[in-house]
């Protein structure tokens, strides 16, 4: 089911399935600015990333002493989330572990979607209570993908990443097939704020960057500044990634507060590299906050 909140310059849609943003209107011109998840191409919006980020090793994880599959990026991004409350501006859902979960994950949980708008802003906090579990270890990040070109007088090639600090931004390899193999790094740049929307730039799949000084990226259209811009203070990891497929269609911004996993670690997800660790009746939250400029 789909809910609907709105002020005066945007409106914003989010499906329960997976509480996903699946639209963003700029209300004085119509624009959609969020990725249509045409399934020829790409199929989701802005998926949530949670338990984990990326894939697992092997496929799979052994916990609590059974052994799970599992697919890429976790599985709240797969199921239904509860609407909890709905005001002018605000949205919030939430998942708790269930029968469909604990079959996938067995631990206990509440992840907590909320939604607020400010002005041309989306402020999307993700918030993970741990009820009961002795401890509860995650990895989360955000995936939100933007449609481009802004409008049909410009291509993809009119448009560039921008950061608000001069970055060489060091990227952590994921390549070929999506694990870290712990001895690939490289500057995806050198001192720059931009970098250029190119055919070859997403080829080899997206770009792991590492301990970013800037506090946001955007991607911006290089003629007439007109931006998505998002808000990256504070995350470890921060991917840009789209289709290889030229001309790009849209972008990803993700920041991530965990990684994929490697290619010969732990299959035991109490020895997997996590974002955060809580003890029971602990909670903690993250927020990405996207303005939409365009």
């Amino acid at each position: 089911m789909q809910y609907t909140i709105e002020n005066d310059k945007i409106r914003l849609t989010v499906e329960s399935l997976g509480a996903e943003m699946v639209s963003v209107v700029n209300k004085h011109t119509g624009a959609e600015m969020i990725w249509s998840a045409d399934p020829k191409v790409w199929p989701r919006h802005a998926p949530i990333l949670f338990p984990y980020t990326g894939k697992l090793t092997g496929g799979k994880m052994i916990a609590k002493g059974m052994e799970y599959a599992g697919g890429q990026h976790g599985f709240a991004r797969d199921v239904e989330h509860t609407l909890v409350s709905c005001t002018d501006d605000t949205l919030v859902l939430e998942l708790h572990a269930n029968d469909q979960t604990l079959k996938l994950w067995p631990y206990a949980f509440v992840l907590r979607s909320t939604y607020r708008l400010e002005d041309t802003t989306v402020h999307h906090t993700l918030t993970v209570e741990n009820p009961v579990e002795p401890q509860l270890r995650f990895g989360i990040g955000f995936h939100p993908g933007f449609a481009i070109p802004f409008d049909d007088r410009h291509t993809a090639e009119d448009y560039e990443f921008r950061f608000d600090e001069l970055e060489s931004p060091l990227c952590i390899s994921a390549r070929p097939n999506g694990l870290l193999n712990g001895t690939h790094y490289y500057y995806l740049a050198r001192n720059t704020r931009r970098i250029p929307l190119t055919k070859e730039l997403f080829a080899n799949d997206s770009h792991c960057m590492v301990n970013l000084r800037s506090k946001s990226l955007a991607i911006v259209e290089k003629d007439t500044g007109r931006r998505v811009s998002c808000d990256i203070e504070g995350y470890p990891y921060v991917l840009i990634w789209s289709q290889p497929d030229w001309p790009a269609r849209f972008v990803c911004i993700e920041p991530w507060h965990s990684l994929p996993g490697e290619e010969n670690g732990p299959l035991e997800w109490e020895n997997r590299p996590c974002a955060v660790s809580l003890k029971q009746g602990e909670s903690w939250s993250t927020t990405m906050s996207t303005t939409f400029d365009r």
